[in-house]
């Protein structure tokens, strides 16, 4: 009887790993001896950094989208569906299609991060994300005709998808206005919920100087409350009021509803052990990714990383090997500084980041993982 892999969740993490157990584990797989099923509730694999250029009018949403039946090895069990429960003592999972339940051996949360704008009165009326495809797409449509005004960019919510997002937004938007001749006209703000303007001490020390030397105002201790979408103020828990003519906001993230129901975590996070990452209430069951309660940011090269993990530690587990495979934290991003230009950040557990210096070599390089990115979904990279 062969062992059975489910991975739920077809994002960077869930496909990386996918694959990576179908080559890792390719003799198994061909003999019967493990079976292993990736679960997405769409037929699209997403590159979501691709949305942060789409305001701009520097990509297409579409670039950001691709077949998983084209990314993911023939060797995976693809089913497109949702799943609507998880029973982590039965060892199975159930189904929206209600063909009945599937039974696993080992379970993979990769289930991500979605947007709850809800969360703060009159913010999904009134604000405009590059988290989202269409929210992105309604952005570029509000900066194109954006010509003077007070542009104010608040994070909301915190954790969120890509913490350096917000930062690059900024910088990107005050050298495109500029470019176009329009910046004196326009007025930026960003808005932070603590007091510096990055959730890493060290980030923020590298990025507040570059904010101050670009005009781009800043309110940091700024814990959105509620937004008034016909006065066009968004109002802070510390009470400050911020008029705009433009806001873009990051809401809060939260994760899917099942994994709190499943009892392995609260607002959709999977507790576990940040070396391991097998959950702390659950056996078998591990989550990478935005899913897993880690503390680390949560950005794709993190899923990539915790996805080799996992897929050591299940390979290790079929095989009758101790599991001794690690996660040390290790991230890394580019972070755009302007339109032309980005620095680079490396980081994990121990060692803290020091931004490079931006350079245009750096936005070129930027770009260029962007387009390879597609060869990291399928493992090749």
């Amino acid at each position: 009887m062969s062992e059975e892999i489910v991975i739920v969740g077809a994002g960077t993490g869930g496909s990386v790993l996918a694959n990576d157990l179908a080559e890792r584990l390719a003799t198994e797989i061909d003999d019967g001896d493990v079976h292993v099923t990736l679960v997405n509730d769409g037929p699209d694999h997403v590159y979501k950094p691709v949305w942060l250029y789409v305001p701009f009018g520097k990509r297409e949403s579409a670039d950001g989208r691709r077949p998983l039946s084209e990314l993911v090895d023939d060797r995976v069990d693809l089913r497109i569906d949702r799943v609507t429960d998880i029973d982590t003592d039965a060892k199975r999972i159930e189904h929206r299609d209600g063909t009945g339940p599937t039974e696993y051996d080992h379970l993979v949360l990769a289930t991500g991060s979605t947007l709850a704008p809800e969360e703060v009165p009159g913010l999904a009326e009134a604000g405009y994300n590059f988290y989202s495809e269409d929210g992105a797409e309604a952005l570029r449509e509000q900066l194109l005709s954006f010509t003077d005004g007070h542009l104010v960019l608040s994070v909301v919510g915190t954790p969120h998808m890509c913490p350096a997002a917000p930062l690059e937004f900024v910088f990107m938007a005050d050298a495109w206005f500029r470019e176009r001749g329009l910046r004196d006209d326009v007025e930026i703000t960003y808005t932070y919920p603590v007091n510096r303007v990055h959730g890493n001490p060290n980030i923020a020390e590298w990025a507040r100087p570059k904010m101050d030397e670009r005009d781009i105002g800043v309110e940091t201790f700024f814990n959105a409350e509620e937004v008034d979408p016909e006065a066009q103020v968004i109002s802070s828990m510390e009470g400050t009021d911020l008029e705009y003519d433009l806001l873009v906001d990051i809401p809060p993230h939260r994760g899917v509803d099942l994994i709190e129901e499943a009892g392995l975590g609260d607002r959709g996070w999977v507790e576990v052990d940040k070396h391991t990452l097998e959950a702390e209430h659950a056996e078998n069951v591990y989550a990478l990714g935005d899913t897993a309660s880690t503390g680390v940011p949560n950005a794709g090269s993190v899923a990539h990383y915790q996805a080799g993990v996992v897929g050591q530690r299940l390979a290790s587990h079929i095989r009758g090997y101790p599991a001794t495979e690690t996660y040390d934290g290790k991230t890394l991003c580019f972070i755009e500084t302007g339109m032309d230009e980005a620095s680079f950040v490396e980081f994990d557990y121990e060692n803290p980041p020091s931004p490079a210096p931006p350079s245009e070599k750096l936005h070129w390089s930027k770009l260029a993982y962007n387009e390879a990115y597609w060869l990291t979904a399928r493992g090749l990279l």
